[in-house]
């Protein structure tokens, strides 16, 4: 694959992973807009690894304190803080495990790929999560997740699986309406992004079985992605200090509107 493909797809995937702009969208839309090859399964995993090492990095203490749930929960101590939220984390990644599979199974993701349900994602969602961030009542913490909270956050996040949604997007926006403050909401969606793209990437590796892996292009897309992924991340966070997801929202609709447009009028294969 070209080196610039490779580049474009890497800060693709990395800027928009945990933007609340859909990196997935951004991705099927690349094919059709510039007339690029489809980058495949391979390539896919390596964007996502990038990403998910990226948010490692940054939450680091947070993945530390849960990984020393671990033992807790195998000794059967499951009142502990950090045996506690291992157990949110995993609760809240079964919905899109489950239905990420069954709809891999069965075909029907395939059929989410078009043009205008990006569209109507991208413009309905927005408008929720702009919604959201105006009328909530955010003073909540990441200490104050319950496995009732981590349950329902876990519905949220699977509507992601429509092309256009945002995994972080919806994550936040359900945060938000749980009373999540805006910096914590984005908080506990980055934390609940690793095991879910480690799930997503476990299934979509088993495309690869019998295959070859590209060791030079996986490589560049893993390190590009990565660098991407934690700028993008560590701005984020920044900015949250002083604003709104408005500007997102507004980018959402932009896009939502002109992925309409050109789809309802026989544009890029809709």
């Amino acid at each position: 694959m070209p080196l610039y493909h490779l580049v474009i797809i890497a800060l693709i995937q990395g800027i928009t992973e945990f933007l609340p702009v859909s990196s997935s969208g951004h991705l099927i839309l690349l094919p059709g807009l510039t007339g690029l090859t489809d980058q495949g399964p391979v390539i896919d995993v390596a964007a996502h690894v990038g990403t998910l090492l990226a948010v490692i990095v940054y939450f680091w203490s947070d993945v530390r304190h849960i990984v020393q749930g671990v033992p807790q929960v195998l000794r059967g101590q499951f009142d502990t803080p950090s045996a506690r939220l291992l157990i949110a984390m995993s609760l809240a990644t079964l919905p899109v495990m489950v239905l990420g599979l069954i709809l891999k199974l069965t075909g029907l993701s395939d059929a989410l790929r078009s043009i205008t349900v990006i569209g109507w994602s991208m413009l309905v969602f927005g408008i929720l999560l702009y919604w959201m961030d105006q009328r909530a009542q955010s003073t909540r913490q990441l200490q104050d997740l319950t496995l009732r909270d981590a349950w329902i956050l876990g519905l949220w996040q699977a509507l992601a699986l429509i092309p256009g949604t945002s995994r972080s997007g919806i994550t936040i926006t359900g945060a938000l309406n749980a009373g999540f403050t805006r910096k914590e909401a984005a908080r506990i969606a980055m934390l609940m992004s690793i095991p879910t793209i480690i799930a997503s990437g476990a299934l979509t590796s088993l495309d690869l079985i019998g295959g070859t892996v590209p060791l030079r292009d996986t490589s560049i897309v893993v390190a590009l992605s990565f660098a991407a992924a934690l700028l993008a991340l560590s701005l984020m966070m920044r900015l949250l200090n002083s604003l709104t997801y408005t500007p997102y929202v507004v980018y959402r609709i932009g896009l939502g509107l002109t992925l309409l447009t050109i789809g309802y009028s026989g544009g890029l294969g809709s």
